[in-house]
C-alpha cells in the first residue's frame, strides 16, 4: 500500500475523508485504516459500520479478501492478467487481486519495448492511468514463468544454425552453437533457452534443451501447443503405481443402484464415460405429470484421495486437455479409461443424484447417494438421436420404451423450466477436425447440434445446481462456477455498435439474459444475425471458479457448481469431496486443509482451464493452416469478425478458419479505425469495411508452424455512411500529394507480422461442461 504523506488528526473520519484516504493509498484493510486514523474501541466499531454503508452506497469496493478501495479505482502500479480481447482486437487487463466487478483497463501498445507482445492469459506488471473514457494500462514487464525459453524450428545454413520461434508474436530468433547443432536437422522442433549475457546486437545466443519432433510431423500442431503452453504431460512413476494399486468397487458403504437402467450418451470417439442418466415417471400421486431423473457420476474421490500423489498431480494438471489427435488426461488411463469410466455392463462406483421435477419442469427436490451402478448401454449422441428420430439399431431398439422415450419425455418437461429461466441463447458454431489414419487431416466440418446434446447438457446443469444447493444447505464451503453479468462498459460498447445497425439498446436498462435473448431473436433471421451473435458473445464476462458466489449470469442461475466431470476436472473432484463430507458418505471427503486452500485451488483451476483452452485453440489454428497450405491462391467466402487499426480479421465460411487482411494491403487509400462503428474507413472517400460484413478473400499465406493465415481482400468497401462526417481529405489524397504514408512511418505504427491473427472466442464445449 502507498502511505499518504500527511497523517490526519486521530479520530473517526467522515465518509469523504475515508474515501480520499483510500484513493491515495490505493487499497487498505480495516486494521490499516484504523491504525492510520488512530482509532480504538468504539471508533473501530463505528468504522466498520461506515465501511458497510459506503459499500452499500457503491462508493467502496473490495480488493483481495480483506482490502477495500475506492469503487472503480485502480492502483498506480499492479500485477494484472490479460483477460480478454474485444471485437476490435484490443487487449484488456484486470488486476489479479481485484474482484470480478473491478474495472478492466485497455492495454495500450508500447512500441519502444522489444520482445514478444503480451497475449491472452499473460500476467503483467503494469502502470494504470485514468483516461477520459475509462482506465488504460501500460506494460512495465511480463511476469510469465519460463519466459527465457523459446519453442522453435531449426533453420540450418552453411555458416550457422538458428532457432526460429513458432510463436508468431515472438522476435527471439536464437543462434545455436555449432557444438550443439551437429545432430539437428533443418525443420526439427526444439525447446531452447536464451543464454544470459551482455550481447547487444545480432541474434541472441541459445542452447537446446529438448528435441521435440519434426516441423512436418502431422502431430506437430498439438506437440507445439503442449510445449508452448506448458501443458503437463505424462505421469510420475509414483502416480502410475498408485493408480494401478486400486481395487474394484464393492457395495460396502454404497447404495445398490445396479438395477437402475442407467445409460451413457457421449461423443462417438469418447474414451472416458463420467456420467450416466436415467428417467422415469414419478408415481407419487401428488406429482402428477412429474418425472424422476437420475444422474450418476464416476466416484473419482474413491480413488484419488486428498494429498496423495494422484491428488497432487491432478491438482497440478487441473483438467484434461483435448486435441484433435490426442488427449493429455488429468488422471492416468488405468483410472480415466478404466475404474472411473462408467463402462457398459461393469460395476462402477458412483456419486448419484435423484432429482424430482413437476409437470412444469420445476425441480421440487433431490437427494445424493454414494452408490454402485452398472451402465446398461453405451450410446453416441448421433446414435441416440437417430433412434428418437425413428432409426433404431441393435443397441437402441431394445431400450426405446424403457429408457430412451422416458429420457426424452423427462427432458421435454425439464425444458419448460429452462425456457422460463431463459438462459443466454448464444449460438456457437463449433468446428471438428477429423484425423486421417496416417495422422493427417481428413476434413474440417461443423459439429452438428442435436437435441441429444441439449438433453445431456440440461440434465448435467441440474445436477450441478443440486450440488451447489446441498453444499450451501449443509454450510460446507465449495468452489462455485461463477459467471458475472457484463460490465457497464461492455454494455455501452454493445449499445454503440447496435446503433450503427439501427437496433436500439437503452444503456440504462437492466442487464438480463432475457434482454439479450430478445435482441438475438429479433436479429436471428436478418442480415446481421452472425455479427450480433458474435458481439453479444464478446460482451459476456469469462466464467471462473471461485469460493465466493456471484451466480451464473449465462445460465441465469443463483448458484452453480461443477459436479459432473471429476475424471477430467479437478474442480468437480473438490465438489465431490465436499458432498462426501457434508452428507457423511465416507472418510475421504473434503479436508480442513483443503477448505483453507479453496481460494488458491479456485484460482489454480481457473488458470489451468484457460491454459488448456488456449492450447486447444492454438492447435486447432495450426491444424487448419496445415489443411489450407495446399490451397494458397484459392478464393474463399467469409465474414469480417474483427476490425483493428492494423487490419481485418476474417473467418472463412468453409472451415471456420481465422486469418488477417493487413490494412497495408487494402489499396492506395489510407484507412483509419472507427472503434465506435467497428469499421475501417477510407480517409479520402469515406468507404468502409465493417464488422460482420460478408466478403470474398484470396489466401495469400498459410503457415502451419505458427497457425497464421494471411488473406487478400477481393471485395470492394461499402459506400460512405451518409450520416458520417465528410472525408478528411479530397479525392486526390493528402493535399493532392498521392497516397498517405504506410508501414513503419504511418500513424499507428508498423503493421503486424504476417500470420498475426486473433485468439478465438468462447467455443461450444462438449455437454456444456465449461459453462
Amino acid at each position: 500500500m502507498t502511505k499518504p504523506t500527511k497523517r490526519p488528526p486521530a479520530g473517526l473520519p467522515d465518509k469523504d475523508t475515508l474515501v480520499a484516504f483510500l484513493r491515495e493509498a490505493g487499497s487498505a484493510e480495516k486494521t490499516d485504516i484504523a491504525r492510520h486514523f488512530g482509532l480504538k474501541g468504539g471508533d473501530r466499531r463505528a468504522l466498520r459500520e461506515m465501511i458497510r454503508e459506503l459499500e452499500a452506497e457503491g462508493r467502496l469496493g473490495k480488493r483481495g479478501r480483506k482490502g477495500f478501495t475506492e469503487a472503480g479505482a485502480l492502483p498506480p502500479v499492479g500485477v494484472a492478467d490479460v483477460v480478454e480481447r474485444d471485437a476490435d482486437g484490443e487487449f484488456y487487463v484486470r488486476l489479479v487481486e481485484a474482484g470480478a466487478d473491478a474495472p478492466r483497463a485497455i492495454l495500450m501498445p508500447d512500441r519502444t519495448k522489444v520482445g514478444p507482445a503480451p497475449g491472452l492469459g499473460d500476467r503483467l506488471l503494469v502502470k494504470f492511468l485514468r483516461a477520459e473514457d475509462g482506465w488504460e494500462a501500460r506494460m512495465i514487464k511480463k511476469l510469465d514463468v519460463g519466459s527465457n525459453r523459446v519453442l522453435g524450428v531449426i533453420r540450418k545454413s552453411a555458416r550457422e544454425t538458428r532457432v526460429e520461434p513458432v510463436d508468431r508474436r515472438s522476435k527471439d530468433v536464437l543462434l545455436v552453437p555449432q557444438a550443439q547443432s551437429g545432430d539437428l536437422r533443418d525443420g526439427d522442433l526444439v525447446l531452447a533457452a536464451v543464454e544470459k549475457g551482455d550481447q547487444r546486437y545480432g541474434p541472441k545466443r541459445g542452447k537446446i534443451l529438448e528435441h521435440i519432433g519434426k516441423e512436418d510431423d502431422p502431430r506437430a500442431a498439438s506437440l507445439i501447443a503442449i510445449h508452448a503452453h506448458s501443458i503437463p504431460t505424462g505421469f510420475s512413476e509414483a502416480v502410475e503405481r498408485e493408480a494401478e494399486d486400486q481395487a474394484l468397487p464393492t457395495l460396502k458403504g454404497r447404495e445398490d443402484l445396479r438395477e437402475v437402467p442407467f445409460i451413457t450418451i457421449d461423443p462417438a470417439d469418447a474414451r472416458d464415460h463420467d456420467d450416466a442418466v436415467y428417467a422415469a415417471r414419478d408415481e407419487d400421486s401428488k406429482n402428477e405429470g412429474g418425472w424422476i431423473v437420475w444422474v450418476a457420476i464416476a466416484d473419482v474421490a474413491a480413488y484419488v484421495r486428498p494429498n496423495s500423489a494422484l491428488d497432487r498431480e491432478a491438482r497440478d494438471k487441473g483438467n484434461s486437455t483435448y486435441f484433435p489427435d490426442r488427449v493429455e488426461p488429468m488422471l492416468p488411463e488405468v483410472l480415466s479409461n478404466g475404474l472411473c469410466s462408467l463402462k457398459e455392463g461393469e460395476n462402477r462406483a458412483c456419486m448419484a443424484v435423484r432429482m424430482v421435477f413437476d409437470k412444469d419442469g420445476r425441480k421440487t427436490g433431490h437427494r445424493f447417494v454414494r452408490g454402485l451402478m452398472r451402465s446398461h448401454a453405451k450410446l453416441s449422441y448421433e446414435q441416440a438421436q437417430a433412434a428418437i428420430d425413428g432409426q433404431t439399431d441393435d443397441a437402441t431398439g431394445p431400450i426405446m420404451d424403457a429408457i430412451l422415450y422416458p429420457l426424452w419425455n423427462a427432458y421435454h418437461t425439464m425444458l419448460k423450466g429452462r425456457l422460463k429461466r431463459s438462459p443466454l441463447q448464444i449460438e456457437s458454431a463449433e468446428r471438428r477436425i477429423r484425423m486421417a489414419p496416417d495422422g493427417g487431416i481428413a476434413s474440417i466440418e461443423k459439429r452438428a447440434s442435436l437435441e441429444a446434446h441439449r438433453l445431456i447438457e440440461e440434465m448435467m446443469i441440474q445436477a450441478n445446481v443440486c450440488a451447489a444447493e446441498t453444499l450451501e444447505q449443509k454450510k460446507t464451503p465449495l468452489i462455485y462456477r461463477v459467471h458475472d453479468a457484463p460490465s457497464q462498459e461492455k454494455i455501452f460498447n454493445l449499445a454503440d455498435f447496435l446503433s450503427t445497425i439501427g437496433k436500439p439498446w437503452n444503456k440504462g436498462e437492466p442487464r438480463t439474459t432475457k434482454r439479450f435473448n430478445k435482441l438475438l431473436d429479433e436479429t436471428r433471421d436478418g442480415d446481421h444475425a452472425d455479427v450480433v451473435n458474435e458481439v453479444v458473445l464478446r460482451t459476456q464476462m469469462q466464467a471462473i471458479y471461485s469460493p465466493d458466489n456471484v451466480g451464473h449470469f449465462g445460465l441465469n442461475l443463483d448458484r452453480y457448481a461443477h459436479f459432473t466431470s471429476p475424471i477430467r476436472r479437478y474442480s468437480d473432484l473438490i465438489v465431490h469431496r465436499g458432498l462426501i463430507r457434508a452428507l457423511n458418505l465416507g472418510k475421504d471427503g473434503l479436508t480442513d486443509r483443503e477448505i483453507a486452500e479453496l481460494p488458491a485451488i479456485a484460482e489454480g483451476v481457473t488458470m489451468t482451464e484457460r491454459r488448456s483452452m488456449a492450447a486447444e485453440r492454438d492447435a486447432m489454428d495450426r491444424y487448419i493452416a496445415a489443411f489450407l497450405e495446399d490451397r494458397v491462391g484459392a478464393t474463399f467466402t467469409g465474414r469480417i469478425t474483427g476490425v483493428t487499426r492494423f487490419g481485418l480479421f476474417i473467418r472463412l465460411d468453409e472451415t471456420g478458419a481465422d486469418g488477417l487482411v493487413p490494412v497495408s494491403t487494402l489499396g492506395s487509400e489510407y484507412f483509419t479505425h472507427d472503434d465506435r462503428a467497428h469499421a475501417l474507413v477510407g480517409e479520402r472517400t469515406g468507404k468502409r469495411f465493417t464488422l460482420g460484413r460478408n466478403v470474398e478473400v484470396r489466401l495469400q499465406e498459410a503457415t502451419p508452424v505458427t497457425g497464421g493465415l494471411v488473406f487478400e481482400m477481393l471485395s470492394e468497401p461499402e459506400a460512405r455512411d451518409p450520416n458520417a462526417p465528410a472525408p478528411r481529405y479530397g479525392v486526390r489524397g493528402r493535399g493532392g500529394d498521392g497516397p498517405p504514408m504506410r508501414g513503419k512511418n504511418r500513424p499507428g505504427g508498423p503493421k503486424p507480422r504476417n500470420g498475426s491473427k486473433p485468439s478465438g472466442g468462447l467455443k461450444g464445449v462438449r455437454k456444456g461442461k465449461r459453462k
